[in-house]
């Protein structure tokens, strides 16, 4: 198949003060969330002066791989559009069809099958194609990569790395707690989310030559009655300091391939907060961001896509993931009138 561009779509985040709450509104827009919730959202941006990472990380991506498609082919522009924030996905599809792209393969940030982290993206995409009519390029999606070494061994890596940070005897008996956003059960269950995320933990910890690592959620959001994957993190590093579970701990955020807000405000803040109160050791490990096996990986994902690929690179006993998703794949959940995300 010929693709003329590459297209990275993100979630998007604010780089500003006043930027915050418009942010957040297109967020949430569509959903009955109380304004006080809002605010509550809004504080931990203000806490780091309003800007999101997640932008400026973005381009630190986009830079790193047009220099290893420069390097090593295929020679495709980049573009990039968000789905909550500049640069938004329709202004981007404009551009696009302005210069004259016809057909372009999608790099969406998330390395997990869920609504939220795969089919609400392609949504989005459909959504900025019908704005802008027609000569909107088309977007085929790269398949998901939570097993692809390319995103397994950079992860070992910078594990590896935070386990040696880990001073003695808190290395003694060290503990992994790998952490993934938190997603409603009703979403869980009509998706693949939980079980990659294990298949990778696995992986991650097997090229370790470790066991008895942990799975733990972050970053609910909505009313107490919704039921939300668990357990929660900082539930499970109170457990851990009072059943003694581990000397110290490294909290590795597997689910984000970048260090944004969820990682910075729930894991650099609050968990690190936690820890020291509890006086358990604690250090963060590194998201995969611009490590040059993770770029490696997404050059051979279009490469694959592009040649046609008959061998698909993947660990591990579930197999790749496929590349065209099915009408039914990663069904919206039902959500209670007042569930926020």
């Amino acid at each position: 198949m010929q693709y003329d561009a590459l297209l990275v779509v993100s979630f998007g985040g604010p780089e500003s003060t006043d930027e915050v709450m418009p942010f957040l509104e297109n967020v949430l827009r569509g959903k009955n969330v109380p304004q006080e919730r809002m605010l509550a959202v809004a504080e931990h941006y203000h806490h780091f002066g309003g800007k999101s990472l997640i932008n400026e990380q973005n381009r630190q991506l986009i830079s790193a791989l047009q220099h290893e498609l420069e390097q090593h082919g295929p020679h495709l522009p980049i573009y990039w559009g968000n789905r909550n924030w500049h640069p938004l996905l329709p202004d981007t599809l404009e551009q696009m069809k302005k210069d004259g792209i016809r057909r372009a393969l999608a790099f969406m940030t998330s390395a997990f099958s869920s609504y939220s982290g795969c089919r609400q993206y392609r949504e989005n995409v459909a959504q900025a194609q019908a704005q802008v009519g027609l000569g909107a390029p088309d977007v085929d999606k790269l398949r998901v990569f939570y097993n692809h070494p390319g995103f397994i061994q950079p992860m070992a890596e910078r594990v590896s790395s935070a386990l040696e940070a880990l001073r003695e005897p808190a290395r003694e008996r060290s503990l992994v707690i790998y952490t993934a956003h938190s997603i409603p059960s009703s979403m869980a269950q009509s998706c693949s989310y939980e079980e990659q995320l294990n298949e990778a933990c696995r992986l991650i910890s097997e090229t370790l030559g470790r066991k008895g690592d942990l799975l733990v959620f972050q970053s609910r959001s909505g009313p107490p009655t919704q039921p939300w994957l668990e357990p929660d993190i900082l539930d499970v590093l109170r457990k851990v300091k009072a059943e003694n579970l581990a000397t110290g701990v490294v909290v590795a955020p597997v689910g984000f391939i970048s260090d944004h807000m969820e990682v910075l405000y729930d894991l650099d803040t609050e968990a690190v907060q936690l820890c020291a109160e509890l006086q358990l050791p604690m250090v963060r490990a590194g998201t995969v961001g611009t490590h040059p096996g993770f770029v490696r990986m997404i050059r051979e994902l279009i490469a694959e896509r592009m040649n046609g690929a008959t061998e698909r690179v993947a660990l591990g006993t579930l197999g790749p993931s496929h590349d065209v998703c099915r009408e039914d794949c990663c069904p919206a959940p039902q959500r209670p009138a007042t569930a926020a995300r």
